[in-house]
């Protein structure tokens, strides 16, 4: 930044100290939008919940946090529209109980995170033979639609119902759990998500994406211009982060 504009470093010092972060959102003139939400920690107690427009290529507002809950998203939510902007839909990766908090606003569940979801539950390289053409499905879900994609889902279900139902009885207390309990998560993530899957076809007119790479791309951008400024204390890092989210948003 001295570099930039031509300052000391104590001039930089000081026209940060100058920055209001309780204050800290966009210098973007109110309209209807579609926003990317989601939150990037550093380490595990900081982190910044983020709105991002990915047509814009601009952020929106920010918080920082400690951990990640919906009522961060729903504060920053209701102070956008305050602002006077009007989201018209919100992509998403999935954290449970955020989808809550745009109820009223068309949401999409971010394809890369539902089959990072379902690779947690199966692998990559599953074993079991429902878990192979369960994998195989949810790998079509960039190329496919939600009629086909329901259907294949519907299909596989068909085929392996009787299977999910599986018990096995623990011999000391005699009580039955679910024998495929991972193949069982993987299908029902899935099935809850599927009204979230192919928003972005239903609204062509609005281009809103099917990922959140528009901000976890910008996210890595980000942490790149942070490390230049290594040394710096929790505070000043925050009023560089507003800085760069104001006026010089990483491209992505």
């Amino acid at each position: 930044m001295g570099k930039k504009y031509r300052k000391c470093r104590q001039w930089v010092s000081s026209q940060l100290n100058e920055i209001d972060i309780n204050n800290c959102n966009s210098n973007i003139k109110p309209q209807p939008i579609v926003a990317v939400a989601d939150t990037v920690f550093w380490g595990r107690e900081y982190g910044i919940t983020i709105f991002r427009e990915p047509n814009l290529k601009k952020y929106l507002i920010w918080k920082e946090v400690h951990t990640e809950t919906p009522g961060h998203y729903e504060y920053l939510k209701l102070s956008l529209e305050q602002l006077g902007f009007t989201i018209q839909a919100v992509i998403l990766d999935g954290k449970r109980g955020v989808k809550e908090v745009f109820s009223n606003i068309p949401v999409q569940m971010c394809h890369f995170h539902q089959v990072a979801i379902i690779k947690r539950y199966l692998t990559s390289k599953p074993k079991l033979q429902a878990s192979i053409e369960l994998w195989k499905v949810a790998l079509t879900l960039t190329k496919s639609d939600e009629k086909i994609f329901s259907k294949q889902l519907d299909n596989w279900h068909q085929k392996w119902g009787l299977f999910l139902k599986e018990k096995t009885i623990n011999p000391i207390t005699n009580r039955g759990f679910y024998t495929h309990k991972r193949v069982r998560s993987a299908y029902r993530s899935l099935k809850t998500n599927l009204p979230y899957l192919f928003t972005y076809q239903k609204y062509p007119e609005l281009n809103i994406p099917n990922t959140t790479n528009s901000l976890d791309g910008s996210f890595n951008n980000l942490k790149t211009l942070l490390r230049n400024h290594q040394g710096l204390g929790k505070v000043n890092r925050y009023r560089v982060m507003c800085e760069i989210f104001k006026d010089h948003p990483p491209e992505y």
